[in-house]
């Protein structure tokens, strides 16, 4: 199956309020819309993990990431551009989620209680063209059931996950290659910053 195949079948199972696995910037995600309140229910309920835990989402450009949280603090727009490449080109850092203050247009059982958001822009070129083609943020959790390791490759994921998705991407499935979760930045509107994980 090509790539471009891959991700049509990917974003209608998406736009059907599904849920599907897919390749990331990091490990294996467990993603659906991120503004479908009944997907994101359905991605607690396959990982076993409590809705008070918030989950990341992926988008694929600065344009999006504005979407969804109502001010995007200026040491958020200097940590993007320090992250990128070149000419927007992905650097060589690892991927770095942010934690951003004011979510809006998202599912209300993905924004944690105090209103925040976990966002990443990918630079990874299956994910970062399947977020362009959907034109939504995209859930991305690591595919595993909560408390267990997360699958760094396809052949990590858990038999039980591959039968509770919708749809499971063909792309990079032959990977055996080593694979960390991001590092999780929390900015405040005030502009402290606070490392989550790094």
């Amino acid at each position: 199956m090509t790539r471009e195949q891959d991700i049509k079948n990917a974003v209608e199972v998406l736009r059907k309020g599904g849920v599907i696995l897919y390749p990331t910037d990091t490990v294996w995600g467990i993603g659906c819309d991120a503004t479908n309140a009944e997907a994101v229910k359905r991605v607690y309920e396959i990982k076993q993990r409590d809705d008070s835990k918030a989950l990341i989402c992926l988008v694929d450009s600065d344009a999006r990431m504005q979407r969804y949280v109502r001010n995007v603090p200026d040491v958020a727009w200097q940590l993007i551009d320090s992250l990128q490449g070149p000419d927007g080109e992905p650097s060589r850092t690892k991927p770095t989620t942010l934690i951003l203050d004011g979510a809006i247009n998202l599912a209300p059982n993905l924004i944690a209680e105090d209103g925040s958001i976990a966002l990443r822009i990918t630079q990874e070129p299956f994910s970062k063209e399947l977020c362009y083609r959907f034109q939504k943020a995209l859930v991305s959790t690591s595919a595993n059931i909560s408390g267990q390791p997360a699958a760094q490759n396809y052949c990590d994921i858990a038999p039980e996950l591959l039968e509770a998705v919708d749809y499971v991407c063909w792309s990079r499935r032959q990977e055996h290659q080593p694979h960390q979760p991001s590092c999780i930045i929390r900015l405040r509107e005030d502009g402290e910053v606070t490392i989550i994980r790094s």
